[in-house]
């Protein structure tokens, strides 16, 4: 384990060594990266056509349909994309910067997946372990049967939790008394504490028998916890000694500083869409815990970083995350013929018939199907706020679309951006 010091001077080196990767210069290095983008067309990619994706953000921009957007494209260990819309903040007029920082939301996930990886590579923990191995509040889970309460099969393991399939939920996506049992309970990291989360969480059965069926869940805020158990150490403070500070994510964390909250990006006041008054909490000042399922926030070049070290088979410019076995194991389908995924393809605002489940992330089984294009083995996953990435390792690619549009818009972006971009490719 990195001590404070050791992470420190990590950080450092990240920051003066050649930054190859991603093609930028020493004198780029810093707090505010200016990357160097070559010519698409030195990788394979359409100028023209990627013009096609600037024009309809600008247009939706100039519509008042969204406040504005930051995207970065990377393709063959190069940045050949990297561009900001509209505003940071559309009702103060303050320009987009390329470095505005996002609510990552569920863009948390895999960033905390691949940090149980790393203390699963260490044999701090182990994935096919019961959860409540290492949170007694989760020992002797019952499932809600028919008839009441049954003895679970086997109890939820953490592997369970980072797929999705432990059987629990975030109650917002069915309307069975249980679902909203567990909406009324499990309040958001703002309001709830760590302890307090697993304590009612703890009191709360199963929906299904672990395994069985794939519902997204309070999964990744259970394993997130369970690096606390392991660690010691708060989330945040665990990943900026193992992943942000490694990989020079120099805008990615817990909590944005007051100096960098000029570049928070915020919504639109009033959805565009619903016509409703849209709540956005900065995210300035501590959350009760630091939920591993979506309380992260950061860059497009930043988050580029860490989708690029997962294109590489778990390393980064100098510095090893991961495996590449574990990589390979984070990023393939986890959903056996004997899980129910009708919720998975069902699932309200992707399109994901004809995707599978990692650790963490959606998984491309098939080229046609899903309602976007894409490549079998390409992996995504997206945020509430209406955030989005994908990893396509056939077409040696990374794509990361920041922007804050929480209502029913942020279905639409995904689609439009992911066609825009894949169709842009040109070799």
């Amino acid at each position: 384990m990195l001590t404070n010091k050791t992470a420190h001077l990590t950080l450092s080196l990240s920051l003066i060594l050649p930054l190859v990767t991603l093609n930028l210069t020493a004198a780029d290095a810093g707090s505010a990266l200016n990357p160097a983008v070559v010519k698409p067309e030195s990788v394979g990619l359409s100028s023209a056509r990627l013009e096609r994706l600037a024009q309809a953000i600008k247009q939706d921009v100039d519509h008042g349909r969204m406040p504005g957007a930051v995207v970065a494209i990377a393709r063959k260990g190069k940045l050949a994309y990297y561009e900001s819309f509209g505003f940071v903040d559309k009702a103060a007029g303050t320009p987009m910067p390329k470095d505005a920082i996002f609510a990552l939301a569920s863009m948390t996930k895999p960033m905390v997946a691949v940090t149980t990886l790393m203390l699963a590579e260490q044999g701090d923990l182990l994935l096919n372990d019961p959860v409540g191995n290492y949170l007694p509040e989760l020992k002797d889970m019952k499932v809600a049967g028919a008839r009441g309460l049954e003895a679970a099969h086997r109890q939820p393991t953490l592997q369970d939790m980072l797929r999705h399939t432990a059987g629990v939920s975030y109650g917002n996506r069915g309307d069975t008394p249980l679902h909203k049992l567990y909406e009324l309970r499990l309040k958001n990291a703002a309001n709830q504490s760590g302890a307090e989360f697993l304590q009612e969480l703890g009191k709360l059965p199963l929906h299904y028998q672990p395994g069985t069926q794939w519902e997204y869940s309070h999964g990744l805020d259970v394993a997130g916890l369970a690096v606390e158990a392991v660690t010691k150490k708060r989330l945040g403070e665990f990943m900026q000694e193992r992943l942000f500070g490694p990989l020079g994510m120099t805008d990615t964390g817990f909590m944005v500083p007051a100096s960098k909250a000029t570049r928070i990006a915020k919504p639109l006041p009033m959805d565009p869409d619903t016509g409703r008054t849209v709540n956005f909490r900065l995210p300035v000042t501590p959350w009760q815990y630091d939920c591993g399922g979506g309380c992260a926030s950061g860059t497009a070049l930043d988050y580029i970083r860490f989708a690029s070290m997962l294109l590489n088979k778990g390393a980064y410019e100098n510095s090893r995350i991961l495996s590449r076995k574990s990589v390979e194991y984070m990023t393939a389908n986890q959903l056996s013929a004997n899980v129910d995924v009708s919720r998975l393809h069902e699932f309200a605002v992707e399109h994901m018939d004809g995707f599978g489940f990692g650790l963490g992330v959606a998984v491309r089984t098939q080229p046609g199907v899903a309602g976007v294009m894409g490549t079998p083995g390409e992996f995504m996953w997206s945020g509430a706020q209406g955030t989005m990435f994908w990893v396509d390792p056939k077409e040696e690619m990374v794509v990361v679309f920041l922007a804050n549009t929480p209502g029913p818009a942020r279905r639409h972006y995904r689609e439009l951006v992911k066609n825009l971009v894949v169709q842009a490719i040109g070799d």
